[in-house]
Formats: structure tokens, sequence, C-alpha cells
């Protein structure tokens, strides 16, 4: 554990409330103190009111913040006094005590504040530290967590038994605290919880939190229970796209929305996927109630696409239907399923979700691994853990969460997508909530986007090996496809027939025609797995109903890849995977209309620049964002029951109408 504490950076902030965020910000720096939204950071401030009266006023962190990020408006304040009157009460339901909180904020625009505000406010120190340390997790999740936690510690700190976080936990630690604090007490811990450090500073409350939390892992070092040897895994080359696919496929049903499911198959998940004994540890419940995550395993190894699509149906008939029966939860899908092949899979209603699943869980196959070297891994009574999924402000809190995009947890793969049209695609479908996967030749794919519901992919599309790739990247970051947006495409110089080369019509075809093929081909068998149907959305060209001169490659292969379309849309209906088609023309903010070819075509016409770019019987400029949003429109609703359909999107043209 390393102090990361730095006087520089620390003069930085100023005040009790800026050393509060500086501190907070390195304790969730450390993944394994505090992961996604876990722990809590408190400090006491006197203010002055606007009336001129003195308030002790508790800056708690507030709902939404992360301890990594959090600023000074990440802190609720709410009013000691009354906090103090809250915890002497006998009994105050989660409910009521949350509107009582609110109503002691001090600033209305402020976060709500945690839960565990009571707790923070009856603490007697300035400065609250609270972590989720997996060390400390680790030593509580055993059967005998609590000698071991006396053995490390003494009488350093206060050791509570673990009560749900709420009302109850705080008015437990008041007693407790009143009853076994001595001037030794540096601290608390909170049985299958956590772990908190007090002080009069920041640095104090800082520093202590890292020593404690370096005691349990010294503790762990000592007992042969913190490197973890990584047994040998059996896995093998062939594809999981299929498998995985269908997995999704079965989780989605089970959910009643698309999902999405991430593959995680480094050495470590494949090595817990695999253990002779993960039946039983990883069916025990969570390391902690903070993050209750349902997890299952499916069995058997070395399957081909077809046993895995049995053994799927199969758990999914059996086991989930239990879960899905019960109508009181809000999605009974499994958040991580582990199977000995696929390795860890985590699924979410979002990207961003799933990847929230996919970290805690790899710290829980840590604080699970280490419990059991270190005598047996021990999670909490199934009875508390169904108390806190189904506590009264965790449901609220799930329901809260509002209408979802159109696209939440569906995929979609756009071609060319690094630029001009592509590019606005991508923007379009993340906007309506898809997970994107992007293909260019471009490498700039790659970095085009940091967020976890974009994947850019380099891309040969004339590859078909490079396709393969693709899809099985595809499949491991998000679980299946649902809409494919085919926009890659070159227009060759100007060119008669009587002079056009053959190696230039072969590259045309190659690019336009061929590789649409390939890709639309290999794409099927995962588009007929989209829980909504899947869909297929070709960018085609004015050229198709309008051909011009000089453009025979570009106007033949496009005019094909229309024809391929709507074979397509004969040929998959009963996939129920639909296929359409638009025609934009003069698109003018794309990389190959250089301010140099505009002035020069424009001129061409007679016109001026801004006339030439509406040149067309609405007199409207086409922008990419405009095909984009037609694209994306094409994959929603509204065409629901369209295919085959072809629509121009070109503000009127003379030679189309």
């Amino acid at each position: 554990m390393k102090n990361l504490w730095n006087d520089r950076d620390a003069a930085k902030y100023q005040g009790d409330l800026g050393l509060r965020v500086y501190t907070s910000r390195l304790l969730g720096r450390d993944p394994s103190l505090v992961l996604h939204g876990g722990g809590n950071t408190s400090v006491k401030i006197t203010e002055t009111n606007l009336v001129g009266e003195a308030e002790d006023i508790l800056y708690v962190k507030g709902s939404g913040w992360d301890l990594a990020t959090i600023e000074a408006p990440g802190f609720a304040p709410v009013r000691m006094p009354h906090l103090l009157k809250l915890a002497k009460l006998p009994a105050l339901s989660d409910p009521q005590m949350v509107n009582e909180l609110k109503t002691q904020m001090t600033q209305a625009s402020a976060p709500g504040p945690s839960v565990e505000t009571i707790l923070h406010a009856i603490l007697p120190y300035k400065y609250v530290d609270h972590t989720h340390a997996d060390a400390v997790v680790t030593i509580t999740n055993t059967p005998n967590g609590l000698d071991r936690i006396k053995e490390i510690y003494g009488d350093r700190l206060v050791i509570i038994p673990y009560v749900m976080p709420g009302f109850d936990l705080a008015r437990v630690c008041a007693e407790r605290f009143a009853a076994e604090a001595t001037d030794k007490t540096v601290g608390m811990v909170l049985m299958n919880h956590g772990i908190f450090s007090f002080g009069a500073t920041a640095k104090e409350s800082y520093d202590l939190m890292i020593e404690l939390v370096g005691a349990a892992e010294a503790y762990l070092q000592k007992q042969d229970a913190w490197i973890l040897p990584l047994a040998s895994v059996q896995t093998s080359k062939t594809s999981i796209a299929h498998a995985l696919a269908h997995l999704r496929y079965q989780v989605s049903q089970v959910a009643g929305v698309p999902m999405i499911v991430s593959c995680d198959r480094h050495e470590k998940s494949l090595a817990f996927a695999q253990r002779d004994d993960v039946a039983t540890i990883s069916q025990q419940g969570p390391a902690t109630p903070d993050h209750v995550i349902r997890t299952k395993r499916i069995p058997q190894i070395g399957r081909d696409v077809a046993a895995y699509k049995k053994a799927y149906e199969t758990y999914f008939q059996t086991e989930v239907q239990q879960i899905a029966a019960d109508k009181t939860m809000v999605d009974p899908a499994p958040r991580v399923i582990l199977d000995p092949e696929l390795g860890l899979c985590s699924v979410g209603r979002t990207a961003k979700a799933a990847a929230i699943v996919a970290d805690i869980y790899d710290h829980t196959m840590d604080i699970i691994a280490r419990s059991t070297a270190l005598g047996g891994y021990q999670a909490l009574p199934a009875k508390d853990i169904f108390e806190v999924e189904y506590w009264d402000l965790e449901q609220a809190k799930l329901k809260k969460g509002g209408t979802p995009a159109e696209f939440t947890g569906e995929i979609a793969m756009v071609t060319g997508a690094a630029s001009g049209i592509g590019k606005a695609c991508v923007e379009s479908l993340l906007a309506r909530g898809a997970a994107v996967v992007g293909l260019d030749l471009n490498p700039d794919i790659e970095t085009l986007y940091d967020r976890p519901d974009f994947c850019g992919i380099t891309c040969d599309l004339t590859d078909e090996t490079a396709i393969a790739t693709a899809l099985e990247q595809t499949m491991q970051t998000f679980g299946g496809l649902d809409m494919l947006i085919l926009n890659a495409g070159i227009f060759p110089a100007s060119a008669p027939i009587a002079s056009l080369p053959t190696s230039q019509w072969r590259q045309v075809m190659n690019i336009n025609l061929d590789s649409n093929l390939v890709l639309m081909r290999d794409c099927q068998p995962f588009l007929k797995l989209a829980p909504n149907g899947g869909r297929v959305v070709v960018i085609g060209s004015k050229n198709v109903p309008a051909p011009g001169k000089g453009a025979a490659a570009y106007s033949a292969s496009k005019a094909a890849l229309n024809q391929l379309a709507r074979i397509a849309a004969l040929e998959w209906g009963g996939d129920r995977i639909r296929i359409n088609s638009l025609h934009p023309n003069a698109v003018f903010d794309t990389g190959i209309w250089t301010e140099e070819v505009l002035t020069n075509r424009a001129k061409a016409y007679g016109l001026t620049v801004e006339e030439y770019k509406t040149n067309n019987v609405l007199k409207v400029e086409i922008s990419s964002r405009d095909v984009a949003e037609l694209a994306a429109e094409m994959c929603g609703s509204l065409f629901a029951k369209t295919t085959a359909a072809q629509v121009p999107i070109d503000g009127g043209n003379e030679r189309v109408i």
C-alpha cells in the first residue's frame, strides 16, 4: 500500500474542504481501496450562514460522485446538530432518513448525501475516511475473520459486526463506539464491509488509512495469501464469437431487453473460471454488500458452437427462470457468468455498466482467492445479501433510472468510421445509446473516442481474415451485433469507359462491392441473434438511380451493392433482418471535398461555392450528420416494418426525381 501524499500537490488545495477533496482523490486513485463509487469521506466545518449565525456543517461525499474525480461541489453540506439528534432516535426508516438528510442541507444544488451520513456525523473526528479495502475485506470474509482482525490491529480499531448500511448501522456504531473507543482508537472495521480511519487533519486520516490497510496486506503476505500463483489454464484457439453471440441472446431473452456481454479471457479470469471449487466459492455471495452481483457458472469445456448453444439454452431454461419468476426484481439476468472456455463474462444494460461489473468482479476474484488461501471464503449470509438487493433505497435507485435511450444495450458496427459520413454515423448511434464498433483502414480509428461504448478497429475490408478478426473482437468486447452500417467505399478519379483501367475497375469493385458481400455474409449469423432483430443500412449513392458520366466503376459498384441488399432483404427477412438503403448526394463536409475541389466544381457550373452546395430542388445543404441521422433512424422503430427501401437524401435531385 503506497502513500500518495505530496506536499507540493496538497498546497494547491485551500481550506479544510479543499484538503478533503485532495485526500479523497488520493484514495479514489487506488482501486484496491475504492472502486466505482464505493467508500465515503467527510469533513466537519464551522461556517457562518446568511444571517450571521455559526453552524456546524458535515460535508460528506454526495451520491453519484466518484472519489477519484470528486470536486468540492461533490460534497453535500448537512447541518450537524440535526444529524446528532437523528442518531439518538430508536428507529428511522431509510426513506425517512433520506428525506431528513435532504431537508437539512445548506445548498439546494448539492448532491444527495450518502446513506452513511449519520454514521460520519457521530464519529467525533474532523476528518473521516471509509474505504472497502480489498485486503481488509479479504480477511473479514473468512470463518475466523474477527479473530484475525483483532490479531492485526489489537485495540487500535473498534470492530463492528455486519449491519446493512443506513440508519441501523449508524445507531449500532454510535453505541459500540461510545462503549469501546479509547485514546488509542484510530479507526473502525465494519465486518464484511470496510474500514474507517479518523484524524484531526486530512493528512492524518489519509496516512492512517494507508497504514491500516498496509498492515492487512502485510498480514496476508505473511500468511502466503497475497501473491496468487496462476494455475495453468485450458483454452482452445478456435473462435468463440458465435458462442458469445448465443450467450448474449439468451441473457437478453431473460432480461427482456438487449444486453451487453463483455468477455475477459485473460489468464487470471480463465484460471478462476476453471478452478475445481469455483462452483462453490463463486456462489457464496459478493465480497461486500455494496457490490451485489448475481453470478452464475456454466460447466463444461471444449464445446463447439452447437454444444455452447445447447448448454446456454439448458442453463437459462432451468436456473434463471427461477430468478425471472420473481417479479419484484427490476432485471433478473445474471451480471457475471463464469465459463471455463470464455472466462469472465460481464453483463450490463450498457457497455459502461458491463465494464463496471468486470472491474468489480476482477477485485472479487482476488478477494475470493486470497480468502480461500487464508482459510476459506465466507461471504455474508444469503439473508443479508437479499436485504441489500431488495433494500428500499436500492430498488428506488434502480427504478429511478428513467427511460433508456432507443438503442440501449444494442451493438452497431460502422465501416469507414474514422471520418465523414461514417464518423457521423458513429456519433448518431452513440447518442441513441448504442455501443459502436468502428472499422477503418486509418489506425486513428482506434483512438477516435475514449469511452467504454466505443471500440475502434483498424481493418482492411478487402482482407477476409481481417474481417473475421474484427468480428471476433466485436463479440468479445460487446457480445453481439444488432446493426450494420455499410459506409466504407472509394470514389476514384473521373474516367470515361473508353479509357477506364481494368485495375481501377477491379479495385473499386473489390472495395465497394466484394468487401461488403463478405461482411454481410459473415455478419448474418450474428444479426439473426439480435434481440430486436438485425438491421443493415447501406450507404448508397445518387449514382444508383441517376449515374453520371465518368463514374462507371463507382456507379456500377454502388448499383450492384444496392441489388445485393435487395436480394439479402428477400433471403434474410425470415431471420428478422431488415435491410434498407439511402442514397446521399453532394455531401460536402467529407474528405474528398477540399476547398480547391469545391471552388473548381462551382466555377465549372458558373456558381458560387454556396450556390453549388445548395444546388438542389429544396436549396439546402446536405451534411454528413444529415445522412447519419437518417441511417440511425432506419435502424429505429420508425422503419421497423420496412425492408429493401431506397431513400434519397439529396435535397431533391431533378434527375433522381
